[in-house]
């Protein structure tokens, strides 16, 4: 959940092929590579097409370590950057830039903190969360956490084996606690994916996934829409985007009032947040092709209301 802000501090599997003949990383241009980690482990890149001309083609790589990781069991989804970029360096820039890098101390500081402090805020919002994510089960066999964090949504979607998950968030110490978090909710780990990257980048190719799973996330990412607009993308038809939100408060309330005033402290503290945002209003307009919006008052969550919650259907 970063991308986060509570504390107020506050794969597709596929069959390995001996050759691609249509694949020569040396000579042919439109593919990039974009390497990617599996169970802690970078490996080799895999090769993408990005032309503009026509639907974009996934094409793996046959690599050895590729292959090697994917005879093992290891599930994988199309990855595929959403920008035109040339190399993995180019991505790393484009995370940077929509979120700057902070010191080693700060992330892992912040991880320990979102993974410690947000219990009694988790606990007031668990029916709601049961409520959207029950519609999962059973249905979405491939989602897209933004923003993971910590991992604390696994447990209500992640305990069938089937499940296969890929997680990102631009903070890299998050990683070892949201893979506790799959552990504990029975997730294999082989079905389990850490990516860093950014909303507004996601790394997958277009309709990759069953579902997209984003709590308290656009409070802190640096464009909303751009990050709705990459939602919308990797979802296949008839896929759901399950929110969780908080939001500005009413114009003319004394909550909307000290909003303001504790918007530039909480974005300094709280990697980003921030507290006036009309987020339902970005979801509802994001050309959805439906919206079921619910609004809710957490007792935990003081200046951080109210909260925006419900499901969006491509």
């Amino acid at each position: 959940m970063n991308l986060h802000c509570i504390p107020k501090i506050s794969s597709v599997s596929f069959t390995p092929k001996t050759s691609h003949p249509f694949i020569n990383e040396v000579t042919n241009p439109k593919f990039h590579s974009l390497p990617k980690r599996v169970n802690s482990v970078e490996l080799s890149t895999e090769f993408l097409s990005t032309d503009s001309s026509g639907p974009t083609k996934q094409c793996f790589c046959g690599r050895r370590h590729f292959i090697e990781t994917a005879i093992i069991g290891t599930t994988f989804f199309p990855i595929q950057p959403s920008k035109a970029t040339n190399s993995h360096s180019d991505y790393t820039a484009l995370v940077k830039k929509f979120h700057p890098p902070r010191p080693d101390w700060y992330e892992e500081f912040y991880a320990s903190v979102m993974n410690s402090a947000t219990k009694s805020y988790e606990a007031e919002v668990a029916m709601y969360k049961s409520q959207i994510f029950s519609d999962l089960k059973g249905k979405a066999l491939k989602i897209l956490e933004v923003g993971i964090g910590t991992g604390p949504n696994l447990s209500y979607y992640a305990s069938n084996s089937d499940v296969e998950v890929v997680g990102i968030d631009p903070n890299p110490k998050m990683e070892k606690y949201a893979r506790s978090s799959a552990a504990s909710a029975g997730l294999p780990l082989t079905n389990f994916e850490f990516i860093q990257a950014v909303g507004e980048a996601i790394p997958l190719s277009d309709a990759s996934v069953d579902a997209v799973i984003g709590t308290l996330v656009l409070c802190s990412v640096r464009d909303v829409d751009m990050t709705l607009k990459e939602v919308r993308r990797v979802l296949r038809p008839g896929g759901q985007y399950v929110f969780v939100e908080h939001v500005a408060a009413k114009d003319g309330t004394f909550l909307k009032f000290m909003q303001r005033v504790l918007d530039p402290l909480q974005q300094t503290i709280a990697d980003g947040c921030h507290l006036s945002r009309e987020t339902g209003n970005n979801i509802s307009r994001a050309g959805f092709s439906s919206v079921e919006l619910n609004m809710a008052f957490l007792s935990n969550a003081t200046f951080i209301n109210p909260h925006a919650y419900g499901i969006a259907y491509k």
